[in-house]
């Protein structure tokens, strides 16, 4: 039985989909959902999703981690280009109230697994240097 899709007035639940498996997009969590439209509303420029729902077959396919939140519809990851987009997304996202947020490169990862740590982390990749 497929769970019945919230009203969202930023997004569409296929933007949530995973790639391998269209319509996948309703499967996220409807609190998720209605904090991410929150802070959308609040930052007042659009979000591109770049990930949303995954598959496991998906998440290990761009190595996510085993435990993913994306796998169980609790987390997506918003596109950026510039550091003051940045700024205000997580300014919005922290507003609403997500207690996970990544920061990447050109991405910004919020989720509200409940089974793990509040915490705040970056992508940035340790080198060693010679």
């Amino acid at each position: 039985m497929k769970p019945n899709p919230i009203h969202l007035s930023h997004f569409a639940h296929r933007e949530f989909d995973s790639p391998d498996a269209p319509g996948s997009g309703v499967q996220m969590s409807g609190q998720f959902l209605r904090m991410l439209d929150e802070a959308r509303d609040r930052a007042g420029i659009p979000f591109v999703i770049t990930s949303g729902y995954r598959t496991v077959a998906h998440n290990a396919q761009v190595g996510g981690v085993a435990d993913s939140s994306h796998t169980r519809g609790l987390a997506a990851d918003i596109a950026y280009s510039r550091p003051r987009t940045l700024g205000v997304i997580l300014r919005a996202v922290y507003a609403v109230g997500f207690p996970r947020v990544g920061i990447g490169p050109d991405f910004l990862h919020v989720d509200i697994d409940s089974g793990k740590p509040v915490a705040i982390w970056d992508y940035v990749e340790t080198r060693h240097v010679a």
